[in-house]
C-alpha cells in the first residue's frame, strides 16, 4: 500500500451553465454552505494526509491565487499552473508532469463535492494496483461517464456520454481518482475524441486494456457534481 502525499485539482473551468454566479470566478471558487467547492476539496484531501497541492488554473485564474495562495494558511504548500487551451481533461493532466515527479498522486475535478471521507479511502495505493477511479450510483450516464467494470470492480470499459442505444451501466465516474505516473504515458498517446477533446477517460480506459489493473471504489455518503444553479440551490438548503 502507497501513501499519497500530493494532488492535482482541475480548476480552469468557468462552467456556462452557472450563468451570471460565474461572472467574476470559475465554477470551482462557487460558495456551498459558506465555502467554494475547491476549498472543501483542500480540506478534504489535507485531512487525509496530502500535503502537496497543484491547482490547475484559466478562468479568472486570480480568484482562485488570491484566495489560496501559497496554501500556508491552509495548512499545505500549493503551486499552479495554467491551462491556456481548453482541449479537455487529458491535455491538462500533461501540465502536472514535473509537480507530480516519480510519485503517484490524487486528481480531482474542482467541481466535486463529496463526503470527506473518501478522500482517506482514495489516498491509499494497493500495491498491485496501477490506478483506482471512483464510482458512485443513481447519476444519469448520459451527462458523464459510464464506468464498465468485473465482479472484482476492476475497470473493464470507460464511455464518455453514452447515446441512446450504447451499453450503459449503474456506475457513473465520480471525478476522483489515484494514478502512478503511468497514467502519462497513455495520455500522451491520445487523439481527439468525436467532441474534438483529449480525454483523460480514454487514457484510463486504455491503462486497464493495457493489462494494468484500474479499480472502481464506490464512494460512500453525498457526492454532488456542482454543475448548474439547480444543484446548488438544493445542496446550500440541504
Amino acid at each position: 500500500m502507497t501513501k499519497i502525499d500530493r494532488a492535482v485539482i482541475l480548476a480552469a473551468g468557468r462552467g456556462t451553465r452557472m450563468r451570471e454566479l460565474t461572472n467574476d470566478v470559475p465554477k470551482p471558487m462557487i460558495e456551498v454552505r459558506g465555502k467554494p467547492v475547491l476549498q472543501h476539496i483542500v480540506q478534504g484531501l489535507r485531512n487525509a494526509g496530502v500535503r502537496k497541492f497543484l491547482i490547475i488554473v484559466g478562468y479568472h485564474a486570480e480568484a482562485v491565487r488570491n484566495f489560496f495562495g501559497d496554501g500556508r494558511s491552509h495548512n499545505v504548500a500549493i503551486e499552479y499552473a495554467t491551462q491556456t487551451v481548453q482541449d479537455g481533461t487529458g491535455r491538462v493532466v500533461n501540465l502536472a508532469r514535473s509537480f507530480v515527479g516519480d510519485s503517484p498522486f490524487i486528481l480531482s475535478y474542482g467541481d466535486i463535492l463529496i463526503s470527506p471521507v473518501n478522500y482517506n479511502r482514495v489516498v491509499n495505493l494497493p500495491d498491485d494496483c496501477e490506478a483506482i477511479l471512483t464510482v458512485t450510483r443513481g447519476e444519469d450516464v448520459s451527462k458523464g461517464g459510464a464506468v464498465f467494470v468485473n465482479e472484482q470492480m476492476e475497470l473493464v470499459d470507460l464511455r464518455e456520454k453514452t447515446k441512446p442505444g450504447e451499453p450503459t451501466s449503474p456506475w457513473y465516474n465520480a471525478g476522483l481518482y489515484a494514478f502512478h505516473q503511468s497514467i502519462f504515458e497513455f495520455i500522451a498517446k491520445l487523439e481527439p475524441s468525436p467532441r474534438g477533446e483529449y480525454e483523460l477517460t480514454d487514457a484510463i480506459r486504455d491503462l486497464a486494456h493495457s493489462g494494468k489493473k484500474v479499480k472502481a471504489l464506490e464512494l460512500t455518503g453525498e457526492w454532488a457534481d456542482v454543475r448548474d444553479p439547480e444543484i446548488l440551490a438544493r445542496l446550500n438548503r440541504a
